[in-house]
């Protein structure tokens, strides 16, 4: 170990004292830079880059938690370990942050013109934007700053549209009119992904179309748009309406006749198992209309308005008409049924929070068919494997049934999409280095966010250059994730890294992580003021107690609830190793890399190395299966259970002792502190990193090498030996209990047997920890464990006329417990009318109390007379 003079812990442990100094030492140090030149083998997780506008939240803090416990533990374990930073420049987010500024000063972006509110923007990132980055240094994220992107940088942004003149000359970009996800106050188009399903309260109404000759009733929630219908649309196998197909039937309101048609997409069971088909405003509406020629209506303008329709509906607001509309039908009779309050599922902007609104509008879309069939090959053929195996269906769901992707936005801020129209239509594609001729125009759209940060696991590294990065750390190791974004963000790079690279997938293993909830399993929002600010549980109790509470959580896959107790309680573990190394630290630990062989060791020291061993295999191949909850489980168990509970009181009479011996167990467990905060340090970075410093007089933990274990050196005798004396102790601790021996008070016993299970050697250390002297004469209380007795010499160490009181009193409480729980079972009356849960209740009662006078039976009788 380097250094020459080890320094002290403090006596207390403060998280705010010791982790700003320990990143910026991490940081000066250069520990967290990666060598694409490096003959190591290669590591690479590359962050999900969140939102310039963002903060730190409890999603990110375990998200982030997760890739740095792998990139920590991969550079110990001798990789090239590069964790790629950055941030989204989040197109609708950022634009909405930085019009909201120029509202306050009564001004909009188009006041300044594209080209004054760009820079804007530019400004805004430069003085406000990526708060997140620092909070993420709080955190403790060992990323590589020096290769920190963003994706508007300017060769991320090069990537993009080599990627889109690409796509473009394959087919596989074209424009068309779809219906699209349409926010009427960002006034742009959205991704599946910026929509977010809640729950509404509406009215579902059913409408007679038509005349006595020829009428039908659909059911709607959206009224008003029926003024766009092009058809009404039934089951071709619905009975009750197959005379009607092919029929024509009158469209209230705006009196146009449209025709009925038979299409296997309609429920007959939903509604009246007719449906209106309003082509131009509903997704699958405009499926059915393309595939029977419908007329495409458009009734609503960009800002969700009616427009149009030629009646007086228009100029009201959507909402507004749906209610005039109902109103109207009901004057003209024309309303058979209204169910109200009606709540169903709602798509909302996620950035406004304005119902969104489907929308047939001309947009540039993915072709995303061949590209998604390889998106999916590439998992089915073992080259991307996703962590827990049981998400695979659900990610096959997505992508075989991938629609095409809009990627066109109507917004200002993103990059433009680099497509140029020339005087009379022509249409240029411009790649990276290309111009367009003179007098073409360039679209005034955007590209989706999403769409760059498709490309983020291989343009953060370089591409399209042919960097030394690239061919160094591509494809990355592990994409690290929530499940929510599986469809979304996932699919979407996978489909571009096989496409940009040939074939080769953008990371070799994606582990999905649940989302964190409230205690109680809900999940977090505000309007349930239920949210949780890992900052301030970071200020309260430190860093690590945050992320080894979150990891403690992390099982594959799954949600998990977090509490601030929770977090408390990880402080305390935080502590008690604190405490646990500062002790062995004044009791001269030693790790000077001189460990005893085994056959000079006793049981107890053996069996904690043993324990140790067996810690580190277990631990580091949950590590390795992605299993954090168990992996972190089992390291609190051995820290605290066998460390601290056991060791070190089972060693203290040793190290009193002195000698040789007591040399031999301060070099064992300052072995294993040493292994154990190695252990430790991904999950619990700064903590370790100080302890094991002061301790060791080491460096660096974060240039250390992962603890390994050794299956030939565990001593399994020595484990039966100190699982002998924890059982008597265990005993001998209930007995003191049961007596009222207060655990400070000392009392004499005598000890027979014990060398009948190889324990004669390890009586002192037995005494020490129960507080038993040897001395004694009149041995009137005893218990047996085993072949080994134990009798005890209660002389003043219990109040025996008080001691008997209290028994006698907890006998008679617990006889009239069982008596009364037997009268009533014995009640006829009683059991016929009880409900089941308490009858239960009652026998469980009876069974508990006739335990209790058993036990306290027995105390009494063991007693003194």
């Amino acid at each position: 170990m380097s250094g020459d003079k080890k320094k002290e812990l403090a006596a207390t442990f403060s998280p705010a004292e010791i982790e700003a100094p320990l990143y910026k030492k991490w940081q000066d140090a250069g520990y967290f830079k990666a060598d694409a030149n490096s003959k190591k083998p290669p590591f690479t997780i590359v962050i999900p880059p969140p939102n310039v506008t963002g903060s730190l939240h409890i999603g990110h803090a375990l998200d982030h938690t997760i890739q740095d416990l792998l990139i920590r533990m991969k550079r110990m374990k001798g990789f090239e370990a590069l964790w790629l930073p950055g941030m989204d420049h989040a197109g609708i987010a950022t634009q909405n942050v930085v019009e909201k500024q120029l509202a306050t000063q009564g001004k909009s972006r188009h006041d300044l013109g594209r080209e004054a509110f760009i820079e804007k923007v530019w400004q805004w990132k430069a003085e406000s934007g990526g708060a997140i980055l620092d909070q993420m240094k709080r955190l403790g994220d060992s990323v590589d700053w020096d290769r920190e992107a963003f994706t508007m940088d300017a060769n991320l942004s090069k990537a993009v549209l080599t990627i889109f003149k690409q796509l473009y000359d394959k087919g596989l970009i074209y424009r068309a009119e779809r219906i699209i996800n349409w926010c009427p106050r960002c006034l742009t188009a959205l991704s599946d992904i910026e929509v977010e399903h809640k729950d509404d309260s509406g009215e579902f109404v059913s409408i007679k179309y038509g005349d006595d000759d020829v009428n039908i009733t659909v059911a709607t929630t959206r009224a008003e748009t029926m003024l766009g219908d092009g058809a009404v649309a039934v089951n071709p196998n619905d009975e009750r309406y197959k005379h009607l197909v092919g029929k024509k039937v009158l469209l209230p309101l705006v009196d146009r006749m449209i025709p009925i048609i038979a299409d296997e997409l309609v429920d007959p069971d939903f509604g009246t198992g007719a449906v209106k088909v309003t082509a131009a405003h509903d997704p699958n509406d405009f499926e059915m209309g393309m595939r029977h020629g419908v007329e495409l209506v458009i009734i609503m303008n960009e800002h969700g308005v009616m427009a149009g329709t030629g009646t007086k509906f228009d100029g009201m607001d959507r909402f507004d008409a749906r209610k005039a509309v109902v109103d109207e039908l009901r004057k003209l009779g024309r309303v058979v049924a209204e169910k109200r309050p009606y709540v169903h599922a709602v798509g909302h902007c996620q950035r406004c929070d304005t119902t969104v609104e489907p929308r047939l509008s001309k947009q540039w879309f993915v072709k995303v068919a061949p590209l998604a069939k390889a998106a999916g090959d590439a998992v089915r053929d073992g080259r991307v494997k996703i962590e827990p195996e049981q998400m695979s269906p659900r990610y096959f769901e997505w992508v075989d049934n991938m629609h095409d992707w809009c990627i066109s936005r109507q917004l200002w801020w993103g990059h433009r999409i680099p497509v140029f129209y020339g005087p009379n239509d022509e249409v240029v594609v411009c790649g990276p280095d290309e111009t367009p001729p003179a007098g073409y125009t360039q679209d005034p759209d955007v590209l989706d966010t999403w769409f760059s940060s498709a490309l983020w696991p291989f343009s953060t590294l370089g591409w399209p250059n042919q960097t030394q990065d690239l061919k160094k750390f591509y494809p990355t190791s592990v994409l690290v994730t929530g499940y929510d974004i599986l469809f979304f963000w996932v699919a979407r790079m996978m489909i571009m890294g096989l496409f940009a690279m040939d074939g080769k997938q953008p990371f070799d293993v994606i582990v999905l992580h649940g989302l964190v909830r409230d205690q109680f399993g809900k999940k977090m929002s505000k309007s349930r003021g239920n949210t949780i600010d890992p900052i301030e549980f970071m200020d309260k109790y430190g860093s690590d107690a945050l992320r080894f509470t979150l990891a403690r959580g992390a099982n594959p896959g799954t949600d998990q609830a977090l509490a601030e107790d929770w977090v408390a309680g990880s402080r305390n573990f935080a502590t008690k190793l604190w405490n646990a190394t500062r002790f062995a630290m004044l009791n001269g630990a030693n790790v000077d890399g001189q460990l005893p062989k085994s056959k000079d060791l006793g049981a107890i020291d053996n069996w904690i190395l043993t324990r140790l061993d067996q810690t580190v295999a277990s631990a580091d191949e949950l590590f390795e299966k992605f299993e954090f909850a168990k992996a972190c489980e089992l390291i609190y168990h051995f820290a605290w259970d066998d460390l601290c509970d056991w060791y070190l009181e089972l060693s203290k009479s040793t190290f009193n002792a002195g000698g040789a011996e007591a040399e031999k167990s301060k070099r064992v467990l300052g072995e294993v502190l040493d292994q154990l905060l190695r252990l430790m340090h991904p999950v619990m970075p700064f903590i370790t990193e100080q302890m094991w410093c002061t301790l060791t007089n080491g460096q660096s933990l974060m240039i250390s090498d992962w603890p390994k274990s050794n299956l030939s050196t565990q001593d399994h005798e020595a484990v039966k030996l100190v699982e002998q004396m924890q059982e008597i102790i265990t005993e001998i601790r209930r007995f003191r209990n049961d007596q009222g021996i207060k655990s400070t008070a000392k009392v004499a016993a005598k000890f027979t047997g014990l060398n009948k299970v190889g324990l004669e050697n390890y009586e002192a250390a037995i005494r020490y920890v129960v507080k038993c002297e040897a001395a004694g004469d009149n041995f009137t209380a005893k218990t047996q464990i085993g072949e080994v007795l134990i009798e005890f010499d209660l002389t003043g160490a219990v109040d025996l006329v008080a001691e008997r009181a209290r028994l006698s009193k907890d006998l008679q409480t617990a006889q009239k417990d069982r008596d009364t729980a037997k009268i009533k079972l014995d009640n006829e009356g009683f059991m016929a009318k009880a409900p089941m849960e308490v009858v239960t209740e009652i026998r469980e009662r009876l069974a508990q109390t006739s335990s209790d006078i058993e036990r306290i039976t027995a105390l009494l009788e063991k007693l003194p007379k």
